[in-house]
């Protein structure tokens, strides 16, 4: 059985916002060692809203996937807002069952876009 909806093939394929940005307001980057996945991840707040974000990477396609799928979510969304996003928001956002190896890669950008927040 394959582990890949149709939705994180498509965003690992063609990744939204991918790339970087000038002058963001922040940035942050997360590496998970056990597996080698890496989001480096930039934001330009505005009024407490993220009104930019980019993220580069390289890794697994959930990681990958999940970054592109979490950067669209983001956009013009409140920080208060994000800080109450979670494990199960983001397994609900993927809409795939992971195991533990899988969760720790799908959260790595909800890890970094905490970082910033």
């Amino acid at each position: 059985m394959n582990i890949y909806s149709e939705l994180i093939l498509d965003h690992y394929q063609n990744p939204r916002n991918f790339g970087s940005i000038k002058n963001p307001s922040k940035k942050s980057v997360i590496y998970n060692p056990s597996c080698g996945d890496r989001i480096e991840l930039d934001i330009v707040l505005k009024q407490n809203k993220i009104k930019d974000v980019k993220f580069r990477g390289q890794g697994c396609a959930i990681s990958q996937a999940s970054a592109s799928i979490l950067t669209d979510y983001v956009l013009n969304k409140a920080k208060e807002e994000l800080k109450k996003l979670d494990k199960d928001f983001m397994i609900k956002l993927l809409g795939i069952e992971l195991g533990p190896n899988r969760i720790t890669c799908a959260l790595l950008p909800l890890e970094a876009l905490h970082k910033l927040i």
